[in-house]
C-alpha cells in the first residue's frame, strides 16, 4: 500500500528557506540591514529647511585657513640659497603632532596655520644657529576626508581637495547600486556632541537628469554622503511609482526657451575674504621683536589688505533691473505665486 504525502509542506519550506536565509529578492531580510535610514534621522531629514544657505555646484566657498593636523604631508624649503644646513624636505605631521628637523629636533606643529609653521620653525632654527633664516612651508597632501556610505559600489573615505560636490564623491564611489533608493539619500555634516544636526537631503535624479544643482552641495572636510537601501516597498511599487519625484525634492521643474541664457556663467568659487597673507620675517631680520616669546603672533587685523571699514564685499552681479516673478533662483526653484488663483 503506497502513501501520497501531501506537497504543501514542502512548498513552504521552499518558499521560506531564502528568507530564513537572510535574503530575498524583494529586499526583505530577517537579520538587521545597515543601510536603513533610521527614523530618528528622517524626523531630523524633515526639519531641515527648504533651502538652506549652503554652498552648491555652481556657488562653491573657498575653505578656511587649513590647521595643520596629524597626517598632512608637507614640503619644507629654505629661502635662503647660502645657508650650510638642509632641512628634511618631505615631512608628515606624526600621530604626536610634530614635525623632524634633523639637526634642530623635532617641533609640534599640530593646531598651526602654514604661516605659525614657518614662524615657528624660522624661531627655532635662530635659537640654533643665531642667523636669521627665512623658511617655506607647503601643504602637499591635506588629511582631509569625506566618506560615501551605503549603496554605492565603493564605500569608504575619500581624499578631499577641495572641488568635490556630492555627485563627485557619489561617481568616485563607483556610482549607486541597483539596491540603492532613490530618495533616501543625505548629506551629514559633523557637527559638535550637543548641537543640532547638520542633515541635507539629495535628489539624485534631479542633479543627474535635470541637471538641478539645488542639492549638489559643495563638499567639506568629514562630510557623510549616506545612500540607504530600497525598503520592501519601494521594491514592490518600483515598476509603477519608481518614476515619481521624490517628497523632499523640488517639484517645479521647467526647461529653459533658450538654453544659451542658463545661469552657466556664475562663478565656481566665492571670491575669498583676504586677498594675500604677507610672509613673516625670521627673528634677527627687519624686527627683531617681531617674535619675543611674551608677543602673540600677528592679529587678523594686520593681514588685511584694505580697511576694516573698506572690506565690504562688491556684489559679483547687479542686475540693473528686477527679474521677472517666473525667472528661476539660485536654489533651483520658479516662483508661481504670481500664476495662481
Amino acid at each position: 500500500m503506497t502513501t501520497t504525502r501531501n506537497p504543501i509542506p514542502l512548498l513552504l519550506h521552499l518558499a521560506l528557506l531564502p528568507l530564513l536565509a537572510g535574503c530575498s529578492a524583494l529586499g526583505f531580510s530577517t537579520y538587521p540591514v545597515a543601510h536603513v535610514m533610521t527614523d530618528d534621522t528622517k524626523a531630523v531629514l524633515e526639519q531641515t529647511p527648504g533651502n538652506p544657505d549652503v554652498a552648491r555646484e555652481l556657488a562653491k566657498e573657498v575653505q578656511t585657513a587649513h590647521y595643520l593636523q596629524p597626517g598632512d604631508e608637507l614640503l619644507i624649503e629654505t629661502i635662503d640659497a647660502d645657508v650650510d644646513f638642509r632641512l628634511p624636505a618631505d615631512q608628515r605631521v606624526l600621530a604626536d603632532g610634530t614635525i623632524d628637523l634633523a639637526r634642530f629636533g623635532r617641533l609640534v606643529v599640530a593646531s598651526k596655520t602654514l604661516e605659525q609653521a614657518e614662524a615657528a620653525i624660522q624661531r627655532l632654527i635662530y635659537e640654533v644657529t643665531n642667523e636669521p633664516t627665512r623658511v617655506n612651508v607647503r601643504l602637499i597632501d591635506p588629511i582631509h576626508r569625506y566618506y560615501v556610505i551605503g549603496e554605492v559600489n565603493s564605500p569608504g573615505a575619500y581624499s578631499l581637495t577641495g572641488h568635490e560636490t556630492v555627485l563627485d564623491a557619489i561617481m568616485e564611489a563607483g556610482g549607486l547600486t541597483p539596491r540603492a533608493s532613490a530618495c533616501d539619500l543625505l548629506l551629514a555634516r559633523p557637527t559638535q556632541p550637543g548641537s543640532c544636526r547638520v542633515t541635507l537631503p539629495v535628489c539624485y535624479r534631479a542633479i543627474t537628469q535635470l541637471g538641478d544643482t539645488t542639492t549638489n552641495y559643495h563638499l567639506k572636510p568629514g562630510d557623510r554622503i549616506f545612500v540607504a537601501r530600497q525598503s520592501l516597498c519601494e521594491e514592490i511599487t518600483g515598476p509603477l511609482l519608481g518614476g515619481r519625484t521624490c517628497d523632499r525634492c523640488c517639484k517645479r521643474q521647467v526647461a529653459c526657451c533658450d538654453p544659451r541664457v542658463a545661469l552657466t556663467d556664475l562663478p565656481n568659487f566665492t571670491a575669498p575674504m583676504i586677498d594675500s597673507i604677507a610672509p613673516m620675517d625670521p627673528p634677527g631680520g627687519p624686527d627683531p621683536d617681531a617674535f619675543a616669546p611674551d608677543q602673540r603672533l600677528p592679529s587678523e587685523d594686520s593681514f588685511r589688505s584694505v580697511p576694516r571699514e573698506q572690506e565690504a564685499v562688491e556684489p559679483l552681479r547687479q542686475p540693473t533691473e528686477q527679474p521677472d516673478e517666473s525667472s528661476p533662483r539660485l536654489d533651483g526653484e520658479l516662483d508661481f505665486g504670481s500664476l495662481q488663483g
